[in-house]
């Protein structure tokens, strides 16, 4: 099946698709776990996992808080406009809030694991299937659409990644499986994307993650605390108690966040399969795998043109 080439972007009208795979050359971006996705990481695997109750939590509590405002703010003075907010409200954010309790009460789903020792990655698939994919075959695309009205334009995007079933005799159906990252397209879902390929192509130090939040000793409150005073020395105290305080309390409610986190993320799933955690453990160095003559080219390539635009911007 012919794909585009990595690099490659198509523009219409309202929507922009970029290629970043395969193969995985540079975007130039920065490694960003913008939704919190990396699960576990050593130097032998990665953990990619689409489960982000953090990120639901963020989007939902804003709304409810608005539609709460509304419905309080005119109850006086436009008591009509109040009833109107309060049911648009309860039916615009009930709808997803049933679904995402109803998501609370379902097993989390097994997360991507990339081997950079061995170059693939193992896909979970359904009924206890799995399959070992090459990374070099995996495809990465970051797709963004623009919407425009009266309110203005809004734009909306996806990290789309791709793997093959290895298995040629695979019935239609099951060879092909596509998992979709909510991160906003364009650049920002490079930057996710950068997280995956720098893991895999430059090593674990590259790539700055969040896994601490999985093993905290201490409860909610005193976590939060502490993470107050944190940000307090990197920024100091006035845009910590407006961010993390104000914001983070009343409109993202970190503290229902890290509440859920706890209940289905601490500790994350594993992947179930003894093949898999055989298939995990560390490689001599000189077992493991290389990047392919094609890669080598094509990151080559990549690195001598963002190297000559960068010096055209100078």
């Amino acid at each position: 099946m012919s794909r585009p080439a990595a690099g490659t972007t198509k523009k219409r009208l309202f929507s922009q698709r970029d290629y970043l795979a395969p193969l995985p050359i540079p975007t130039c971006e920065q490694p960003a776990d913008v939704l919190n996705t990396i699960w576990r990481k050593n130097e032998v695997f990665l953990d990619i996992g689409s489960y982000s109750i953090g990120a639901g939590v963020m989007v939902l509590w804003p709304m409810i808080m608005l539609y709460l405002g509304l419905t309080l703010g005119f109850r006086n003075i436009a008591p009509d406009f109040s009833l109107i907010m309060l049911i648009g409200g309860g039916i615009i954010t009930g709808i997803p809030a049933l679904i995402m309790i109803h998501g609370l009460f379902r097993p989390v789903p097994l997360p991507l694991r990339f081997n950079r020792q061995r170059r693939e990655v193992c896909v979970p698939r359904e009924d206890g299937e799995y399959w070992i994919v090459p990374w070099e075959s995996v495809t990465a695309a970051a797709v963004q659409h623009s919407t425009v009205s009266q309110g203005g334009r809004m734009e909306m995007g996806l990290l789309f990644i791709g793997f093959d079933n290895p298995d040629p005799d695979a019935q239609e159906g099951n060879q092909h499986f596509s998992l979709g990252f909510n991160c906003g397209g364009g650049t920002t879902a490079m930057a996710l994307w950068e997280c995956m390929r720098s893991y895999m192509e430059i090593g674990p130090q590259a790539v700055v993650d969040r896994t601490a939040r999985f093993h905290r000793p201490k409860g909610i409150l005193a976590t939060y605390i502490d993470d107050c005073f944190e940000a307090a020395q990197r920024k100091g105290w006035f845009l910590t108690l407006l961010w993390e305080g104000f914001f983070g309390l009343f409109i993202f409610n970190t503290l229902l966040i890290d509440v859920l986190e706890r209940w289905k993320l601490s500790p994350p799933p594993d992947l179930p399969y003894p093949e898999i955690s055989e298939w995990s453990k560390p490689l001599p160095p000189e077992q493991w795998a290389k990047r392919s003559p094609e890669l080598e080219a094509a990151i080559a390539e990549r690195e001598a043109a963002l190297a000559a635009n960068r010096e055209c911007h100078e």
